[in-house]
């Protein structure tokens, strides 16, 4: 059978080899169509790539160098206000060549702040190519004393033709998260210095492990410190005055080859403030400051001692701590001020009434912040140092009281309840300990001088 098939086969493609041709050649056709409809469907062709060539003919140069000329020319600079700067040596300083810009620096009676008090005023100017100036900005620290941490001044002149215009504002600060590490050679503020951070970074520092490090005795050379902290900033722009930064939000102290950890926390919750606790969430924070002074030295403690000016040994009842004159005393927990005046002795003294049956007294001021009847949080500035009474030097003088009695205050601080976090709490806490773990172990590969104590 097959061999009588190929025989037919043969005989006809004998007879008719061109229609054969051309039906093979119509088969193939048929297929051709068949995959060119199949092959947009399939997975490979669908990424095929296509080259599309077309010229671009640039536009005509003079035409963009008319377009710019167009377009005013604008320098910013920066600078700081600096002792004995007058109008010219500022202006000049910024690269502005204005005569009526200097001249209205001089006669405007708000303009004037500019160069007034306290020099470091951060100044922002905005000039043309000829030098002429368009707009000066000077941010600096609020006016008010009471919004020094929380607000700044912004001065603002502009210029519109030939007349000048100039406002005053107070706007508030911002807070801006930075990371920072050092190591201990000889002494904590050194070490902040040396790393570029504000000495109240290291206040805060010995505030928040004080419970823990004994910063006087216990601190040793090589010990390191990581910290997160808030910037502050005024329009976007790192403040450079005095206590430029915020809170610490996290940090790691190593002493003595112990890890120390704390975490700032707020919660939601309403009514209740924020504390420092350890990545574990137990509170760092005791409803009693250890100290009514953010960093001192005592001077005389809750003991026996030769008083200097009745010349006789008698009973120290309370912690005197030697400070400069005008130095800040803060109020160690929340509570009443149930005086604020002149007692003899004291001097200068407020006694602030806390929960319970409980008091502390705060004597020698150089002056009073607060009035009779003012209720006080923890932390907050009272007054200043001073030596006013029977002192012989300036230093204040502390008492805790408990039913009217005199007690240790460095024994009750250390038995005050802790603040704690609420069960609705936690959830949100775990969350905020695991972002400051990663920021403060970046905060610490920044600082490779530490490997040189290891």
């Amino acid at each position: 059978m097959a061999v009588l098939l190929g025989q037919r086969t043969a005989n006809l493609v004998r007879r008719h080899p061109r229609r054969l041709y051309a039906a093979i050649l119509l088969g193939c056709a048929g297929f051709g169509v068949t995959a060119f409809g199949v092959a947009p469907l399939s997975s490979v062709d669908s990424q095929a790539q296509f080259l599309i060539t077309e010229s671009v003919l640039p536009a005509d140069l003079q035409a963009q160098l008319s377009s710019l000329d167009q377009h005013g020319l604008s320098l910013f600079r920066n600078d700081t206000t600096r002792p004995g700067d007058t109008a010219d040596s500022l202006l000049r300083r910024l690269g502005v060549d204005d005569a009526e810009a200097t001249i209205f620096l001089r006669r405007d009676k708000l303009a004037r702040e500019l160069l007034s008090g306290r020099s470091g005023k951060m100044v922002q100017v905005n000039a043309d190519a000829s030098g002429q100036m368009k707009e000066l900005v000077a941010r600096y620290p609020a006016r008010s004393a009471a919004q020094l941490k929380t607000h700044f001044t912004r001065l603002r002149i502009t210029r519109d033709g030939h007349q000048f215009s100039v406002s005053i504002e107070t706007a508030p600060l911002a807070a801006m998260p930075k990371m920072g590490s050092g190591v201990v050679v000889d002494s904590l503020f050194n070490a902040t210095d040396e790393a570029g951070m504000p000495d109240s970074i290291a206040t805060q520092l010995a505030e928040v492990f004080a419970t823990e490090i004994n910063f006087h005795r216990d601190l040793r050379r090589g010990d390191t410190f990581s910290v997160v902290y808030e910037t502050l900033t005024a329009d976007g722009e790192p403040i450079t005055w005095n206590e430029s930064a915020g809170r610490v939000l996290a940090a790691e102290f190593v002493n003595k080859g112990e890890s120390h950890s704390a975490i700032w926390f707020e919660s939601a919750q309403a009514g209740q403030r924020g504390a420092y606790f350890d990545p574990s969430g137990r509170s760092r924070q005791r409803s009693f400051l250890a100290s009514p002074m953010e960093f001192s030295r005592v001077t005389s403690g809750f003991a026996m001692r030769f008083h200097p000016i009745l010349q006789n040994w008698r009973k120290h009842a309370g912690v005197d701590y030697g400070a400069p004159v005008g130095t800040p005393v803060r109020v160690v927990s929340d509570g009443t001020v149930e005086f604020a005046g002149w007692q003899k002795g004291y001097g200068n003294v407020v006694t602030v009434k806390h929960a319970g049956d409980r008091s502390t007294l705060y004597a020698h001021l150089s002056r009073i912040d607060v009035r009779k009847g003012q209720a006080v949080t923890q932390g907050m500035h009272i007054g200043a140092v001073g030596m006013t009474g029977w002192a012989t030097g300036p230093h204040l003088h502390f008492e805790f009281k408990v039913g009217g009695l005199q007690r240790d205050p460095s024994v009750i601080a250390s038995l005050a309840n802790t603040v704690t976090l609420s069960p609705a709490s936690r959830g949100q806490f775990a969350q905020v300990a695991q972002s400051s773990r990663v920021q403060l172990d970046l905060a610490r590969s920044t600082n490779p001088a530490s490997e040189t104590f290891e």
